[in-house]
């Protein structure tokens, strides 16, 4: 199974992450989590310089970044993994480039960015996309202590638009979950492990 988790920085996707790989191993399953952009090193290489704030990125270079990085992710972990049966779990995928580089920083159209987000990631799509749905001014309380990289400084206005994004994506693709991200970690945790059993399920 391919399950990714996106919502804006501050949503609780690391720890809702943390919280399913722990609870399909105690159901026996094997788990690998990944971060989009991130796992192999050629990837981390690239995220490194996507996320400094010392450096001017284009908006279109950007989004090629993020698409280079993501096919090495692919063909490198994830795709691999989930041919031996590994549940795989990644903290984002495309729908961050669409939400971000497509409705925040509107780089090219959603034509293309659709169009490119299937060659990064190979044709595979996820099997469900849990969506951590946030407020941005919740989630900007719950970041206020953390040192901000490039992305996380690009305003409240662009933030605004990334959430619209992800809001029509949950809207028009039928594996996406959204979830209230704003409930106690427990409950949020219960939610998504309902989902994915019902999914199981079918």
């Amino acid at each position: 199974m391919f399950i990714t988790f996106e919502g804006i920085d501050g949503s609780g996707k690391s720890t809702q992450i943390k919280k399913l790989k722990q609870r399909f191993e105690k159901e026996g399953s094997k788990v690998k989590v990944f971060r989009d952009p991130g796992g192999p090193v050629v990837s981390e290489k690239v995220r490194e310089i996507l996320l400094n704030p010392d450096y001017d990125v284009d908006p279109i270079t950007e989004l090629l970044l993020f698409s280079a990085a993501r096919s090495q992710l692919m063909a490198e972990k994830v795709l691999p993994n989930l041919k031996e049966g590994i549940v795989v779990i990644l903290d984002r995928f495309y729908d961050s480039t669409t939400a971000y580089q497509g409705y925040g920083r509107r780089s090219v159209s959603l034509k293309e960015i659709h169009e490119l987000n299937e060659i990064a990631s190979h044709k595979r799509a996820p099997d469900l996309t849990i969506y951590m749905k946030i407020p941005f001014e919740e989630a900007q309380k719950r970041m206020a202590a953390k040192e901000k990289d490039r992305m996380e400084q690009s305003g409240g206005s662009f933030f605004k638009k990334v959430i619209e994004g992800f809001n029509r994506l949950a809207k028009e693709e039928n594996r996406f979950f959204t979830v209230d991200a704003t409930r106690n970690e427990g409950q949020v945790h219960e939610h998504i492990w309902e989902h994915i059993n019902s999914y199981q399920s079918k």
